[in-house]
């Protein structure tokens, strides 16, 4: 910052040093004036070193304000504005005033904006609620009539319909997690049996088969949102795995308290390549360009809320050797503490 100050204030520096210099020649021509070369070399010295020490004054004085803002910026804050130094003087006063209406008409915007989307999610969250009327009346419809093999097409298809929409008012209601969280023990394989049998149609389908090994085992979290991620991953492994193939759930818990389940499914593996961006947002990957149902949005969401509500995910996968993936629970749920 000094060699930008100094760098500033290039044009008075010269001029400092070219009047000095002038005055130099002037009793060096001048023969009237009787002053010898020692005093003269003094003189000079005494000026330079005065100089010196204004500009060092001046630093500190006039730096003040930047150095305050540069500061500020390391370490913004939402309440930013109110942090913002006193200024001394009429540039400082200009950038201040700059500074105050930009985050102003930023917080004005930013209001707007929260205030839009606002609107946007009541809308689709009330959507999603009208349309799951006519869909729960068809789900009575196809299970008063599960014996007919049409309606057994049209429930795998409703299911799909229905998992959809029900993304969708997660999604609308992922800003308020927080505030819908409700922490309490349950049973992990409990949890993963109800999102099974939320699938079995689609299961039956493809014919396909789903075990469950190791005990059970009880975790502290959020039933719907927990049920949410099991949804999110069981049916990407149902999506990928082939006709008869069988999706294997293990459950174990480490000596130091962590419950892990995995899932396993036969479906046609992740390319490396693949694998350090399966969880971001729109991201397909190889095997979802080739399902045209693939959103991209899925793992995402699930890393997203699991991240929230203390669940850790991660995946084992090669090419043609099936999926693996890991729901991690910590001996203690992060807003347990918050509660103690």
């Amino acid at each position: 910052m000094l060699l930008r100050y100094l760098a500033d204030r290039i044009s008075w520096i010269l001029y400092f040093l070219l009047s000095l210099l002038f005055v130099d020649l002037i009793i060096w021509l001048d023969n009237g004036i009787a002053v010898r070369a020692e005093s003269v070399l003094y003189l000079n010295a005494l000026l330079l070193l005065s100089m010196i020490a204004f500009l060092g004054w001046r630093y500190r004085i006039e730096t003040s304000y930047s150095r305050s803002l540069a500061l500020l910026a390391d370490e913004i804050a939402e309440d930013w504005i109110d942090a913002l130094p006193p200024a001394r003087f009429n540039n400082e006063e200009a950038t201040q005033q700059l500074l105050l209406t930009t985050g102003e008409l930023h917080r004005q915007k930013l209001s707007e904006s929260r205030a839009a989307q606002t609107v946007e999610q009541d809308y689709v969250a009330a959507w999603v609620h009208e349309v799951k009327a006519p869909l729960t009346a068809m789900k009575l419809t196809i299970d008063a009539n599960k014996s007919n093999p049409a309606i057994r097409t049209i429930a795998s298809e409703w299911l799909r319909i229905h998992l959809l929409i029900d993304q969708q008012l997660y999604i609308s209601r992922l800003p308020s997690l927080e505030t819908d969280f409700v922490l309490e023990k349950a049973g992990i394989q409990q949890l993963v049996s109800m999102e099974v049998r939320e699938l079995a149609s689609w299961c039956m389908e493809k014919n396909i088969a789903v075990e469950f090994e190791g005990n059970e085992a009880y975790v502290s979290t959020d039933r719907k949102w927990c049920r949410f991620v099991i949804r999110q991953l069981l049916t990407n492994a149902i999506k990928y795995s082939p006709e008869g193939a069988v999706i294997l759930l293990t459950t174990s818990v480490s000596p130091d308290g962590y419950v892990r389940i995995t899932m396993k499914d036969e479906g046609p593996g992740i390319a490396d390549h693949d694998l350090p961006r399966i969880f971001d947002k729109g991201f397909t990957g190889e095997n979802g360009r080739l399902q045209n149902a693939a959103t991209g949005l899925g793992l995402y969401l699930a890393q997203t809320i699991g991240h929230k509500i203390g669940i850790h995910l991660a995946v084992r996968s090669a090419l043609n050797e099936g999926t693996e993936m890991d729901m991690i629970f910590t001996a203690r749920n992060a807003f347990e503490e918050v509660q103690v």
